[in-house]
C-alpha cells in the first residue's frame, strides 16, 4: 500500500475536523474500537461455517466525531434542526489483519488439488481511511443530557483501502501452490489478469452498520457495532480464482466486523 498517500489522508482527518469547527459550530468526540470480524474471501467456500469460523480476524480503530447538537465554541446546544439533533459525521482509520486457509468440499478431496488447497494458507493486513453519515433515530440532545441510556443508530459511508496479502504452502515440493489447477493466470477482463496475486494495493470500500451507544457518564459513552465492508475489488485477499474451475469466487471480498468501543466527549 502507497505509505506516502495513506500520511497525507491521516494527515488530513486529524486536522481538518478540529480547524474548521469555529465556522461549522460543532463539538467533537474521539474514541476508539476493536473487536473480532469474518472475512469472505476466495479462501474456503462462502457461506460455509468452517470458513466462516476460521477465517477469523481482529480490528482496531480511532475514530472522530462531528456533534453537531452541541458546539464547543460557546459550549451551548446548537440550533434546534432535525439535521443536528439526529446526524453526527464519523471518520475514522482503521487497520485489521486476518489469516485465511481453504475449507470447505474443494479443499476436503482427497486428490492433488485437495491437498494443495489444504496446504495453501493466506493472510491480509488491510489499512482503512474514511467517513459514514451516523443517523439517531432519538434525540441526541436528550441522550447528552442523560434523558436516556441507550442510542441507537445506523450509518453508511465510504473508505480508501490499502492493503497487502501475502500465502504461502506448508508443502515444500515443486509446484506446491495450487495455481497449476485453481489459480492459473487467466484474463479476467479489461486486461486483469486473474490467480494468485501477493502485490500490495488499494481500493474503496462501501460500508454500514447498526449500533448502540451507551452512556456511562456525562462526557464518555460506550459504543456496541455490526458493521459491513464491500470491497471494490477480488484482490484484498491476494486471490482472484477462475470461477470456472473455482465456484467460491463470485463476489469481490468483504467483511463482517463486529466491534466494541470508548467514545470521549471534548470541551474544545
Amino acid at each position: 500500500m502507497n505509505t506516502k498517500i495513506i500520511a497525507a489522508l491521516l494527515t488530513l482527518w486529524l486536522l481538518l475536523p478540529f480547524s474548521s469547527k469555529a465556522q461549522l459550530g460543532f463539538s467533537n468526540e474521539v474514541g476508539i474500537i476493536a473487536g473480532p470480524l469474518l472475512f469472505q474471501s476466495d479462501f474456503g467456500l462462502r457461506n460455509n461455517y468452517d470458513t466462516n469460523i476460521n477465517n477469523q480476524g481482529i480490528g482496531v480503530g480511532i475514530v472522530h466525531y462531528m456533534n453537531f447538537a452541541y458546539r464547543a465554541d460557546c459550549n451551548c446546544y446548537s440550533r434546534d434542526l432535525y439535521f443536528n439533533d439526529h446526524f453526527k459525521l464519523r471518520s475514522e482509520a482503521d487497520l485489521h489483519y486476518t489469516k485465511f486457509t481453504h475449507e470447505g468440499y474443494e479443499s476436503e478431496k482427497q486428490t492433488l488439488g485437495g491437498l494443495q488447497l489444504r496446504s495453501h494458507t493466506g493472510s491480509s493486513l488491510v489499512f482503512e481511511l474514511g467517513m459514514q453519515l451516523e443517523y439517531f433515530p432519538l434525540s441526541i440532545r436528550d441522550f447528552q443530557a442523560g434523558a436516556f441510556k441507550i442510542a441507537p443508530y445506523i450509518s453508511l459511508g465510504a473508505h480508501y483501502v490499502g492493503y497487502q496479502p501475502k500465502y504461502e504452502s506448508s508443502l515444500d515440493t515443486p509446484g506446491a501452490l495450487p495455481e497449476d489447477i485453481y489459480f492459473n493466470p487467466f484474463l479476467v477482463g479489461d486486461g486483469e489478469l486473474g490467480g494468485l496475486d501477493d502485490s500490495p494495493g488499494n481500493t474503496w470500500a462501501i460500508t454500514s452498520s447498526l449500533g448502540i451507544r451507551y452512556k456511562l457518564n456525562v462526557l464518555s459513552d460506550i459504543n456496541l457495532e455490526l458493521r459491513y465492508h464491500r470491497y471494490f475489488s477480488n484482490w484484498v485477499d491476494g486471490l482472484n480464482p477462475d470461477p470456472q474451475f473455482y465456484p467460491p469466487n463470485k463476489y469481490d471480498d468483504s467483511i463482517v466486523w463486529l466491534n466494541v468501543g470508548y467514545i470521549y466527549y471534548l470541551n474544545f
